[in-house]
């Protein structure tokens, strides 16, 4: 799992995309926004008359507001920044109370591997803090010390803290993509961080920090995100930004993993955790999460496994 973060809160491993939707739908107008959401580069396609894409793309940017006060490590007004504050929240937000569960069930499937709660551990490793601080931080660590529903939020022990850098911004990513459907636009690709296409064919890169691109891949009605260990280091180790909650000075065992998924929620949350397991559990999950469509691998080495 990740964490706060320097310039960037969760490094992609930079995807890239290659073009645009292929074949009728291509030929309509194309209106694209660039900007920053959620500490990531952050970029909007869509195709279709000019003046309505105007007034999408603003209602855009503003759910993206919205969901930036629900759910940034920057804003000290965030509800999370809150939560993290006092230990409660009451009368959390429907969409921070769905994002927990969503959460919940990908921390169920990955064997606890996927644990927003791994803040404290985090930050204590950014910080370079003594073996004795990183000891303290990792006992505040454990999905099971939270407790959440429509009522409230709160955690179970002191000095416990989340972050939501794993999978907010597919969460963002699905919210924005929904809402320009909502507007008549279904000829979209949003790339939040991670990527959610509509309809047509997109074309989208899948790169790795040490081997440059590695898949490229032909995205429709479905998601991709894509994580990467090595692409934001921090200590004098070296230490991957993806820490496992259990073993935190774990070596991940892949150099970027890049995941298929219906939802880029789901896509994003399980590219986090899959870096952290070898083949066969990632395979086990895969085989088990009817969501998830393919899963790129790509070893230490630059070998690349293609599972669908």
């Amino acid at each position: 799992m990740t964490g706060s973060g320097f310039s960037r809160r969760r490094f992609l491993a930079i995807t890239a995309t290659l073009g645009l939707a292929a074949g009728p739908a291509a030929a309509q107008p194309t209106t694209r926004w660039r900007g920053l959401a959620l500490g990531a580069e952050a970029e909007i396609t869509l195709l279709g008359p000019k003046r309505a894409a105007g007034l999408a793309l603003r209602a855009a940017k503003q759910s993206l507001r919205d969901l930036e006060r629900l759910f940034s490590l920057y804003d000290s007004q965030s509800d999370l920044v809150r939560l993290n504050r006092s230990g409660r929240l009451d009368a959390p937000a429907a969409d921070f109370v769905a994002l927990l569960r969503l959460a919940d069930e990908i921390h169920s499937a990955t064997g606890g591997l996927f644990d927003p709660t791994i803040q404290p551990l985090w930050r204590a490793l950014a910080d370079r803090a003594s073996g004795e601080a990183v000891a303290s931080a990792r006992s505040r660590v454990g999905w099971s010390g939270l407790t959440f529903d429509n009522r409230s939020v709160a955690f179970r022990h002191p000095g416990m803290a989340m972050t939501f850098n794993g999978i907010a911004q597919g969460f963002a990513t699905d919210r924005v993509s929904n809402l320009l459907r909502g507007f008549g636009f279904s000829e979209t690709l949003v790339n939040i961080g991670e990527f959610r296409a509509g309809d047509g064919a997109w074309q989208i890169g899948v790169a790795d920090p040490a081997f440059g691109l590695v898949a490229k891949r032909r995205l429709e009605r479905g998601a991709l995100a894509t994580s990467s260990p090595s692409a934001l280091l921090f200590g004098e180790e070296g230490q991957g930004h993806i820490l496992n909650p259990r073993r935190p000075r774990q070596t991940a065992p892949w150099s970027t993993v890049s995941v298929e998924a219906k939802t880029a929620a789901e896509a994003d949350g399980y590219s986090t955790a899959f870096t952290l397991l070898d083949a066969a559990a990632i395979r086990s999950v895969f085989q088990s999460t009817p969501a998830l469509r393919r899963i790129v691998l790509v070893g230490r080495d630059g070998t690349v496994t293609d599972m669908t």
